[in-house]
């Protein structure tokens, strides 16, 4: 079978995709856990999203990766209308999201790693319940502190496990420490390739020992809170160019990957935010800028996010 990339719509080639944001949501529901402080909730809203998605494509996007999971409000259906309604490619997530978050009907703490694995591999082959509608990436497959707890390990090795059997690559969550290598060493430990593992987030914990250690492995390290106003500071942001700008030079740039992070209702343009389009809008130009080619750019916002969604 030829490379290609499963979208909620089906397969497609992957020079089909265009220019792709890695990590977004379309909804997302965090506040509903007693006793959490995440009280992020982007809801549900096709009329609203359908606008916000069309302002990226107008503003050239091709693709976007929608890593809402089970118990945080995934909705194969939804995803599918969305597509139709907007012509963007739109990839789905498999797995589960980290232990807080983790649906009580799947018995996370019952069950072995394969046979969680197996749910992820039927969902790939078969698609979701009765939709038919296939995954296209694990993820994002999280920790919920800075380090990973033993059913969080449980997932992870899941995650690894069906990443091999699939040919998906998996991407992580994991905030404002280093536990990403903590992560990487669980998916390398259970033989997945590193050049498959995306490790989230990377601009929550600016520290360039931590961004090296994941690029020497092998594995992709991606900047997903760019405009966020309200996880990461705004002082950050010249910074972390300077950062980027430091790796791209040292030779990284195969490896890395920008995006938003779009799970609040304040971040939707209609509230006032800058919708999906701060990349186009905003860090891009920034990066131009400093001094960041274009080749530089189209590897990070087009070739990267493609190579890491074709299943070979």
């Amino acid at each position: 079978m030829a490379p290609r990339v499963m979208t909620v719509s089906g397969p497609i080639p992957p020079d089909r995709l265009g220019f792709t944001l890695p990590h977004e949501h379309t909804a997302i529901s965090l506040w509903h856990i007693a006793n959490r402080w995440d009280y992020w909730e982007l809801t549900a809203d096709d009329e609203l999203i359908i606008e916000e998605l069309r302002d990226y494509r107008r503003r050239g996007g091709g693709t976007l990766v929608d890593l809402t999971l089970p118990g945080v409000g995934r909705d194969p259906d939804c995803l599918r209308r969305l597509a139709g309604a907007t012509g963007l490619n739109l990839v789905m997530g498999t797995g589960w999201y980290r232990e807080a978050y983790y649906p009580a009907d799947v018995l996370v703490d019952r069950r072995t790693v394969d046979d969680l694995a197996a749910e992820m591999v039927r969902e790939f082959e078969h698609g979701v319940g009765q939709s038919g509608i296939r995954p296209g990436i694990i993820g994002e497959i999280g920790t919920d502190k800075p380090w990973v707890s033993a059913q969080e390990e449980r997932v992870h090795r899941a995650a690894a496990r069906a990443a091999q059997q699939t040919g998906m690559a998996i991407t992580t969550h994991g905030v404002q420490s280093a536990v990403g290598l903590a992560q990487l060493r669980i998916f390398t430990e259970e033989g997945v390739d590193p050049g498959r593992v995306v490790i989230g987030h990377a601009d929550s914990h600016h520290d360039l020992d931590f961004y090296l250690a994941v690029l020497a492995a092998g594995a992709n390290l991606q900047f997903d809170f760019l405009g966020h106003r309200f996880l990461t500071e705004e002082a950050l942001e010249p910074r972390l160019v300077e950062t980027i700008v430091e790796l791209l030079e040292r030779g990284f740039g195969e490896q890395l990957m920008l995006s938003q992070d779009v799970c609040h209702n304040r971040q939707l343009k209609a509230n006032g935010g800058f919708g999906y389009v701060y990349l186009q809008q905003h860090f891009l130009p920034t990066l131009r800028t400093a001094a960041v080619g274009e080749g530089e750019i189209r590897q990070m916002t087009i070739d990267n996010p493609a190579r890491i969604l074709t299943i070979p």
